[in-house]
């Protein structure tokens, strides 16, 4: 079988990590526990060997927090001829993979876990969602992203790892083939561990090179960092072999992207960034970014959004060439997980243009977002004006009923969106003519 081939190619491959860093000197006190891998069933799984973990408990789909979940969605609006439904109940769910051959939905956390989100009878309301992978264990499993031909990567904090044919290996309960592309502790350097900034995505691209963004871990680095974050891509987007091999820096000048996607058109690689906080409730702007080229600087933290200058470096002259965004986005609402919209079933204006999620503000006296935009997309391949699409998770007097997270597409061309306050995922839909 296909898989099984790939996982055996896989055991030979990825045996060791491919890109070997430098000891950096010195550290914090997570230093030491950050080195060690956090799995202990690595080994057996890479051989196809079993382990002791009993098979994981579904998450209830039904009672009194789905009832909940589907009467605050009676709150969302919506442009005239679509509807929201709820499609599960994820815990935590953050940003989400939909499998190339099953459509299963695999979603990561900012927390410990990995969940399956099965439709087993395609009603597009999930029949199961269970815990993925439990015998392994997790750090910060945010970004999951899918090969063309089934193999799911999930980067966490400082480790990137495969599981070839997840959408099928799953059923067989805890036990999943995993394969380390970059060990623990070699996708940043240890000692640039932190709790911030530290949820990161990825993507296959056209090329077939997996790319990751990786936040910086402050909300304006000390200039003392600006080397050793330049020379591993921390700010910055990185590409590398699948199998982790020829690993580069892609882009940089980026403060914390948790949203990437490549538009198919042209196969440039755009990027939602979230800027600088303490600024004042109206600046600096989000940002929407397209990447044409490699090697293009975005500005930060020069700039800590549009053309905002940051007072670390304010006097600081601006590096040759940065470029700027495509699309400003309102101070504060934090921009999320972002697709291009490549399905058939909503009208042919959102074809081929951006949906993208916003989280909300924290640093704001009046909260901003909690909603879907979308950006459409000109013919010469730039950014249109962004406009809501979805919002209502933001009450009036300011209290969040849920907070979307990233946005995937369901084979027929439905929208998913995420929310990790609520612990859910919805579905939009088109029903107009």
């Amino acid at each position: 079988m296909k898989f099984i081939w790939l996982a055996a190619v896989s055991t030979v491959v990825l045996a060791s990590s491919a890109f070997a860093q430098p000891a950096v000197q010195g550290g914090g006190a997570n230093t030491p526990s950050a080195t060690q891998s956090p799995t202990g069933n690595l080994e057996r799984l890479s051989g196809f060997r079993t382990t002791d973990t009993p098979s994981p408990k579904p998450v209830p789909q039904e009672g009194r927090r789905a009832d909940a979940l589907r009467r605050n969605l009676e709150k969302i609006k919506l442009p005239d001829g679509f509807k929201i439904d709820l499609y599960a109940v994820v815990p935590d769910a953050r940003h989400m993979a939909v499998g190339p051959n099953a459509g299963v939905v695999f979603v990561g956390t900012r927390k410990s876990n990995v969940y399956t989100v099965t439709d087993r009878d395609k009603d597009r309301v999930a029949d199961e969602v269970v815990p993925f992978g439990a015998a392994v264990t997790f750090k910060i499993p945010n970004g999951v992203c899918f090969s063309p031909d089934g193999i799911l990567y999930v980067v966490e904090q400082n480790r990137v790892i495969q599981f070839p044919a997840a959408e099928f290996f799953y059923e067989g309960g805890a036990d999943v083939p995993i394969f380390q592309v970059v060990k623990q502790g070699d996708l940043i350097p240890p000692a640039e561990e932190s709790f911030n900034h530290t949820a990161r995505v990825c993507r296959i691209g056209p090329d077939n090179k997996l790319y990751i963004a990786l936040g910086q871990p402050f909300n304006v680095p000390p200039k003392d960092k600006l080397d050793l974050y330049k020379k591993f891509g921390i700010g910055g987007i990185i590409r590398m072999d699948q199998d982790g091999k020829n690993r580069e820096v892609y882009a940089t000048g980026i403060r914390n992207s948790v949203g990437i996607d490549f538009n198919l058109a042209d196969k440039s690689l755009w990027f939602t960034d979230n800027q600088v906080d303490g600024m004042g409730d109206d600046q600096p702007p989000g940002e929407l970014n397209r990447i044409a080229s490699m090697g293009q600087n975005f500005g930060f933290p020069y700039y800590g959004g549009g053309t905002i200058h940051t007072v670390e470096y304010k006097d600081d002259p601006v590096p040759a060439g940065v470029i700027g965004p495509q699309a400003l986005m309102d101070p504060h609402a934090a921009d999320l997980g972002m697709m291009f919209y490549t399905g058939k079933m909503f009208p042919q204006t959102y074809q081929g243009g951006i949906f993208s999620a916003q989280h909300g503000s924290w640093n704001r006296t009046k909260p901003i977002g909690a909603r879907v935009m979308f950006t459409p997309v000109k013919a010469d391949g730039t950014a249109d004006k962004p406009q809501v699409f979805a919002e209502g998770w933001l009450t009036e007097n300011g209290e969040y009923l849920g907070r979307p997270v990233d946005v995937a597409m369901l084979p027929d061309g439905s929208l998913l969106i995420s929310d990790d306050t609520a612990g859910a995922i919805y579905r939009i839909s088109y029903e107009g003519r």
